[in-house]
């Protein structure tokens, strides 16, 4: 069955990036490979993810750079599913990650959005 490998996201400096995803969201880098040129192949996913992955792509040019941090045009980007909401929320608030809202517990589940280190919108969510 096919599976999304990859998702590209922009950053602005790979060490600052993988920093961040690793220190703050507790993310664990899979890959950071020289490809010359001052290009790095950077994968990075949630602790314990087989399936998709992060590729921070570092922004090439002004059009690139302008995307950084809005690549959904505002709205949440990306959503990090855990099976412990309570654990993550407060492992990721200890570890600096700005929450832009409380916890709210849906019928659909437990979610908080978000931010990244540019901007970007996620929900953390765990699924009832």
């Amino acid at each position: 069955m096919p599976a999304i490998g990859a998702l590209t996201l922009l950053v602005r400096d790979y060490d600052e990036a993988i920093a961040w995803y690793r220190d703050r969201a507790g993310f664990t880098l899979v890959s950071d490979t020289d490809l010359g040129g001052d290009k790095r192949w950077v994968l990075m996913a949630p602790r314990g993810a087989t399936e998709t992955r992060l590729l921070l792509a570092r922004a090439s040019g002004p059009e690139q750079e302008a995307q950084i941090g809005r690549q959904a045009g505002g709205r949440v980007f990306l959503f990090l599913h855990t099976d412990d909401f309570a654990r993550d929320h407060a492992a990721m608030v200890a570890a600096g990650v700005q929450f832009l809202e409380q916890p709210r517990h849906e019928a659909y589940g437990s979610v908080a959005v978000f931010q990244d280190l540019y901007g970007n919108k996620w929900d953390l969510l765990q699924l009832r």
